[in-house]
């Protein structure tokens, strides 16, 4: 992991100053059981890590505002034993002087510890609704506190969701968050280049799927960012497919949605292609149409729009091309209102991006107007067309099914898309696919 402690202790500094006053409780992910003694692939909590850089289980984070503000650790204990088994743990004493906190604690002395920092405080920040164990463990310690009360320890008379403060400021990405971003996308971009290059008829999505994986874990990414979509020709209309287990044929397009996960930080590229490496006239000119309204897109990615100015753009593109396609009838502004464009295109153009693929940060500002793109916002930007057969479509259509995705970050001047170096031009990718 690429940790900067002076990155995540100002984060921490941040948080506290936001906070005003009160205490806030943070904890990490918990391990999963898989099936048996299988465990899923441990991931951290992203807004534990987001504050942390640690990435152990069995973590939590206590942050106490105020005017002596204070930073705490709760981790595993160091275990020799439990080392030769499972990998190598810090413990309290390594971890705290490792990740720059003022206090760290074993685990085990969490309960303890905790409700003595929570006795007298106003206010706990806590995400609340979270995770059931952890509602009931909270109320467990403020339920202790209130049969003190007769002593006179007092317990929070407000309990406020501590992920409204840190979606914003997770909304911004750093310079130090901005370059492992690049990283990521880099990695991404280069692993769909390689898949591209790999892809013929009569493979297995899996085997293409197996190539851009290699080419992640070669590069150093930790693991994908997501659920990888490798769908060939009619797979290419269901959006979430995953099974990536069918045969790739001559003449089908070739949709593959997949991102990487670096030092924490996600990349979600989707780029489409001929499994034979020449476009039909039909899928040029479904692919052109989508690559337009992407173009569209990007262009009002900057400080001077809103979030949704560039879907607004994409799907101005694309209802004009239905149109011009027959496969939608009557005026651009009658196939807007009445929805019948959503036969063909039916999700939204893009998500923010971060630790998270969908990443945290809110699209509306509190006046319920969607906010204004600023200088740091990290999002998608990815139009699609999926033609069904039906009655209605003309059948050199049918199955076609194309998304071309990018992450960019919006900049003071406009914006970087950082995934360009993942070719999507139609000449381009035939021409990669002749190499």
């Amino acid at each position: 992991m690429n940790i900067n402690i002076t990155e995540f202790s100002a984060r921490r500094q941040t948080l506290m100053a936001k906070m005003a006053n009160g205490i806030a409780i943070i904890p990490t992910a918990p391990e999963l059981i898989r099936n048996r003694d299988s465990h899923y692939p441990y991931r951290f909590d992203s807004y534990f890590y987001y504050l942390t850089g640690f990435k152990e289980p069995g973590s939590v984070l206590v942050l106490v505002a105020g005017e002596q503000p204070k930073t705490i650790l709760f981790c595993r204990d160091k275990d020799i034993e439990r080392e030769i088994w499972d990998g190598f743990r810090y413990g309290a004493d390594a971890a705290c002087e490792a990740f720059g906190f003022d206090e760290a604690y074993s685990i085990n002395e969490l309960d303890a510890v905790v409700l003595k920092l929570l006795a007298n405080q106003a206010k706990l920040h806590f995400s609340l609704g979270e995770s059931a164990s952890w509602d009931m463990r909270v109320t467990s310690w403020i339920s202790t506190l209130r049969t003190q009360a007769r002593s006179g320890v007092g317990v929070p008379d407000e309990i406020a969701d501590v992920r409204k403060l840190l979606d914003e400021m997770r909304l911004y990405k750093s310079p130090f968050e901005q370059a492992i971003m690049r990283d990521s996308a880099n990695i991404a971009a280069t692993a769909h280049n390689r898949a591209m290059q790999f892809a013929k008829p009569n493979m297995m999505e899996y085997e293409v799927e197996a190539e851009f994986l290699h080419e992640f874990y070669r590069k150093g990414a930790q693991a994908p960012a997501y659920t990888s979509i490798v769908a060939g020709g009619a797979n290419a209309c269901t959006l979430h497919y995953n099974a990536n287990n069918a045969k790739l044929n001559d003449g089908d397009l070739l949709l593959i949605d997949a991102g990487c996960e670096l030092d924490g930080y996600a990349s979600d590229i989707t780029r489409t292609f001929p499994v034979n490496g020449k476009f039909t006239a039909a899928q040029a000119d479904v692919y052109a149409l989508v690559l337009a309204a992407q173009a569209a897109a990007i262009a009002k990615v900057n400080i001077s729009q809103h979030w949704n100015a560039p879907h607004d753009a994409a799907l101005d593109v694309l209802i004009q091309g239905f149109i011009d396609m027959k496969l939608c009838k009557g005026s651009k502004e009658a196939v807007l209102e009445n929805g019948d464009y959503r036969q063909f295109y039916m999700h939204r153009t893009g998500h923010w991006l971060g630790l998270d693929v969908h990443d945290a940060g809110e699209y509306k500002d509190k006046q319920s107007q969607w906010r204004m793109l600023a200088p740091n916002m990290t999002l998608t930007v990815e139009p699609g067309c999926y033609i069904r057969p039906a009655d209605n479509v003309p059948k050199h259509f049918w199955n076609i099914g194309i998304r071309i995705e990018d992450d960019v970050l919006v900049t003071q001047d406009g914006c970087e898309v950082l995934t360009a170096k993942a070719v999507k031009s139609i000449a381009d990718i035939e021409a990669l696919m002749k190499n």
